[in-house]
């Protein structure tokens, strides 16, 4: 028997997404299956009012061979994504009574107003597209009886049990394309180029591009020591021909007795923006050594447009991957690249966060850069030696 099949993406929208849409709609039709999209993430379950034509309008969009035969030349995702939090809503959508949910101090669950419409949709599966904190909800809509199949995605490439997240591949060749064409500015103003990228709690994206781009990073799992990290950018500056050097920050990245600075209202999983550690940086290198710096901040030009070749390849897979779990009447578990392989692992427990760079192996304390070395038998995305 055929299964209908519910999809979704939430969180920021990365390379690939549409790929994995098209390949569940594609496999899906080869064994009977329909697959309806969810519009807008997790909105699209805790703002679908069932009585209002044009809610459903708005959040409920079936999926065939049709509409999506073109979908994966194109980055973004079709299906559109939020930052909605069901189980933390700080204002109830207008058509609910305040009994459609839990109440938790200033926040609503909503958790049950999602199952019923679920039932109303008349899914078997939901197969759910988004980083840690879209999936942490894929996590407790498992654990409430849905049947649920995760697919990572994140350019900070940062969920739990597994090495690889749809985007992360596109980030990274995006930033060493900038890095490298910027090269030619911050050389012939012989300035200090510094680079922020995204990588809240995670340094992955930093780690990589700076791996292939030869160049300094610093993350958020290692603090530095500011005078050392001064130090060694000015020494290689002075001993490049151009009199130029680079360095490549996440959004995350401290030094002693410098905090992140924040601003705004926190979004729905308690995350606020993040000021430019870059300018602060700048700052810094200015006040102690009178360089002068160029920042460039590459933060949301990197998740944009259509994927590369991994990216394509990866999300493609995936998508066919978690068919292939709905079809073996499989539940809470995620598409995964695990030791280098296709894998289908657990959706990662909430409660443990981001998976974060593994400092010991992974990144040269002393030269602020990725280590290069020993890296014989080891996957191409090292999560631990």
């Amino acid at each position: 028997m055929g299964k209908r099949i519910g999809i979704l993406t939430g969180g920021g929208d990365v390379p690939g997404l549409n790929s994995v849409i098209k390949e569940v709609v594609y496999r899906g039709t080869e064994n009977h299956c329909e697959v309806v999209g969810i519009r807008r993430g997790w909105e699209g379950l805790t703002h679908l009012n069932r009585d209002d034509p044009a809610s459903k309008a708005r959040y409920i969009m079936p999926l065939d061979r049709a509409n999506t035969r073109t979908i994966d030349r194109y980055g973004g995702t079709i299906l559109h994504a939020s930052r909605t939090n069901p189980s933390k809503m700080k204002t109830l959508p207008a058509f609910l009574s305040p009994d459609a949910g839990l109440k938790h101090g200033d926040r609503w669950d909503l958790s049950s107003h999602v199952l019923k419409n679920l039932e109303w949709l008349g899914f078997d599966y939901l197969i759910a597209v988004g980083g840690d904190d879209t999936l942490s909800y894929a996590a407790k809509l498992d654990q409430l009886g849905m049947k649920v199949i995760a697919i990572p995605k994140t350019m900070d490439n940062d969920v739990r049990n597994t090495e690889y997240c749809i985007g992360f591949s596109t980030a990274v060749t995006r930033a060493m394309d900038a890095i490298q064409r910027q090269r030619t500015t911050v050389g012939s103003h012989e300035r200090v180029g510094i680079f922020r990228v995204f990588g809240r709690d995670a340094g992955y994206t930093a780690l990589y591009t700076a791996y292939v781009t030869s160049i300094r990073c610093c993350i958020p799992e290692h603090v530095v020591n500011l005078e050392k990290l001064i130090e060694l950018l000015m020494a290689e500056k002075r001993m490049t021909a151009s009199n130029y050097v680079l360095v490549v920050l996440s959004e995350g990245a401290t030094w002693e007795g410098y905090t992140v600075q924040e601003y705004g209202e926190p979004d729905a999983f308690g995350h606020r923006r993040k000021a430019s550690v870059g300018e602060a940086l700048a700052t810094e290198i200015s006040r102690r050594t009178g360089e002068e710096s160029m920042v460039s901040d590459l933060t949301y030009d990197l998740r944009s447009g259509e994927p590369d070749f991994v990216d394509k390849l990866i999300a493609a897979t995936f998508g066919n991957l978690a068919l292939d779990a709905v079809l073996a009447g499989k539940t809470g578990v995620m598409a995964a690249l695990v030791e280098g392989r296709y894998a289908l692992a657990r959706i990662p427990d909430p409660a443990l966060g981001p998976r974060k760079v593994d400092v010991a192996t992974m990144y040269d304390t002393d030269r602020y850069r990725p280590n290069y070395g020993s890296k014989l038998g080891l996957p191409i995305f090292l999560t631990r030696a």
